[in-house]
């Protein structure tokens, strides 16, 4: 049966709305008028046609952060020109290119116009919008500042964007020229050096031991392709499946923030993104305390998410921000003094805001220093490697007359 939108006044005049399921609209004014009510308006409501998401019965598009960033900044744009939310989510859906995350905008449209607020409706898909993005919505809506918030709220992200596109171009290359490195060497073992092996049999006289040890490491290589390949599948299962539990989180992450180079790289980004999310949260009018939690969820790294939950700890207990985070060990001197007099300044927000942006600066210069240290110690890499298997493969012919026994 359709659905019927009403407004009307009950007997003490106060003004009620909502919808009322009937037959047809008389049936509906009548359903009303048995409730004593005084009929305003009644109108027959568009039926509702549940998008259906992508992912759950085809093929799934990854939602990326530009896809929020551009979502959010769209909404706030539109929420400021006076569009109404229900209108402003029906043309973003619509016209999203990535369609999977179109679908999941009209989805919250829809329960939106039902009623929902768009902080519960967003909170709903908890893979696509995150605690942060939820809460500073939600603050937002209660605030009545929506289009401030959303438009802070997509200056965030942008920033979080350009912080993870900078430290994947500081692991990308390294990691493509590595695993061609690796796979050059394979290569050289299980197809080159078995050539050789063939020709300097023929030799019949005893090879230098360079190059019987590279033989006999391409022997085994060959004749244990599969096992090497599966003990090594193996164990990266087995430390991901580690990884994954609590304790090996802690561990890994730890590990992480300990390596010489990328590990200070990392604690670089860890304190931008703490920073710079905290004074989000707190200019949005977020609570302290909530917002310490979210910042703790959504920091990426398990020792920085304790020290963060052992600051909200003391918080709750009356001490400052700056104290416990000093004690961690985790956050450098000039960060928490900065927070210290942040917090006694009463202007918190733009300090945290101040360390992010420089902390911003110091990654540029890390990943720029990085790129430029690890572009020359792996061209060495491939030339010891491959290079000391070519000199162990002409090594016998450099030595011909020795190895045929003229």
């Amino acid at each position: 049966m359709p659905n019927f939108k009403y407004i009307a006044k009950n007997k003490d005049g106060s003004t009620l709305s909502g919808i009322i399921e009937s037959r047809d609209r008389a049936s509906a004014i009548d359903l009303l008028r048995k409730k004593d009510l005084i009929i305003v308006s009644v109108v027959e409501e568009a039926p509702k046609i549940k998008v259906p998401l992508p992912f759950l019965g085809g093929r799934k598009k990854k939602i990326k952060l530009d896809d929020l960033v551009m979502f959010a900044r769209q909404l706030a744009t539109m929420v400021d020109a006076g569009i109404t939310l229900v209108a402003a989510l029906d043309i973003l859906g619509e016209q999203m290119d990535n369609k999977t995350f179109g679908a999941i905008v009209l989805n919250v449209r829809n329960d939106v116009e039902t009623g929902s607020s768009l902080s519960a409706a967003l909170g709903k898909h908890k893979n696509v919008f995150s605690p942060l993005f939820v809460n500073m919505v939600r603050a937002g809506e209660s605030s009545g500042m929506l289009d401030e918030i959303l438009d802070r709220l997509s200056e965030y992200l942008e920033k979080s964007s350009s912080l993870q596109k900078k430290v994947k171009s500081a692991m990308v290359y390294p990691a493509i020229v590595s695993g061609m490195a690796l796979g050059i060497t394979a290569l050289l073992l299980l197809k080159v050096v078995p050539i050789f092996k063939v020709i300097f049999e023929g030799f019949g006289a005893k090879l230098p031991a360079p190059t019987m040890f590279l033989i006999n490491l391409s022997d085994f290589m060959q004749k244990y392709f599969l096992l090497i390949v599966l003990v090594i599948g193996g164990i990266i299962y087995a430390l991901i499946r580690y990884i994954r539990t609590d304790k090996g989180r802690l561990k890994f992450d730890g590990f992480l923030l300990k390596l010489p180079v990328f590990g200070i790289l990392l604690k670089k980004v860890a304190i931008s993104k703490f920073t710079r999310t905290l004074s989000t949260l707190i200019k949005a009018g977020v609570p302290i305390l909530s917002a310490l939690e979210i910042v703790g969820k959504t920091s990426g790294n398990k020792v920085v998410e304790m020290a963060i939950e052992n600051t909200r700890t003391n918080v709750r207990e009356g001490e400052s921000i700056a104290e416990p985070l000093a004690k961690s060990k985790i956050f450098p001197p000039m960060v928490t003094r900065m927070i210290s007099v942040g917090e006694q300044a009463g202007e918190l927000e733009k300090m945290l805001s101040k360390i992010a942006d420089f902390y911003d600066e110091q990654v540029d210069a890390s990943v720029g220093a990085l790129t430029s240290m690890i572009e020359p110690f792996i061209i060495a890499f491939l030339g010891i490697v491959i290079g000391s298997i070519v000199i162990c493969m002409f090594l016998p012919i450099f030595k011909l007359t020795t190895v045929i026994g003229v």
